[in-house]
């Protein structure tokens, strides 16, 4: 399966040029000029990647317009990889970028197999991340869940498995009863008691 990619970036120009360049990489790429569509199209899942410009205001070319959309994007509930790409970078710039979670850092003009390569990269990167991340939520749950286990008395770890028989047994008590090795009277009883 190709990814998809969310080109953001003022100059038509470079998003035609980019378009026509990686069209033939991902599965689909989509190019916008105006960052503040981005609530709109980035739906979680929607884009593996952003290939964010760092300059949308001609007046002011320091990358405070890419710096604060880079971070809203990271804000996002598992952000897509997002490699940066400006004309008017610098180290400065490339270390902020990076410390504000960008995957990579490109300068225009680009060099296309680089820039093919710094992608994919960081979508792979990402990829693991998100997956360690899942990991180590369900981990943090399963953790969880036995401590309460743990918690509990031997009163409730027996009316558990109970009601965990009676529900395999679709609500049947006396399935559940002669899977529990006990008449039907004794599983009233204990029911009761809960």
């Amino acid at each position: 399966m190709k990814d998809r990619l969310l080109i953001i970036d003022d100059n038509a120009a470079v998003r035609a040029t980019l378009r026509l360049l990686l069209s033939d990489e991902f599965e689909e790429v989509t190019a916008i000029e105006n960052p503040s569509m981005i609530a709109t199209l980035l739906q979680p899942g929607s884009y593996d990647a952003v290939l964010l410009d760092m300059n949308f205001d001609c007046g002011a070319l320091d990358c405070s317009d890419g710096l604060f959309w880079l971070e809203r994007l990271k804000s996002l509930p598992n952000p897509p990889a997002i490699v940066v790409i400006t004309a008017f970078g610098d180290v400065d710039i490339a270390v902020k970028a990076m410390k504000l979670g960008a995957e990579d850092f490109i300068t225009k003009p680009w060099d296309n197999d680089v820039l093919i390569e710094k992608l994919t990269k960081a979508i792979a990167k990402n990829r693991r991340l998100r997956q360690e991340r899942e990991a180590a939520r369900r981990a943090s749950e399963l953790e969880e869940a036995e401590n309460e286990r743990l918690g509990l008395t031997l009163d409730e770890v027996k009316m558990r498995h109970v009601r965990s028989v009676i529900d395999s047994c679709g609500g049947n008590l006396s399935a559940a009863a002669q899977q529990l090795g006990v008449n039907r009277q004794t599983l009233y009883n204990l029911l009761k008691k809960a």
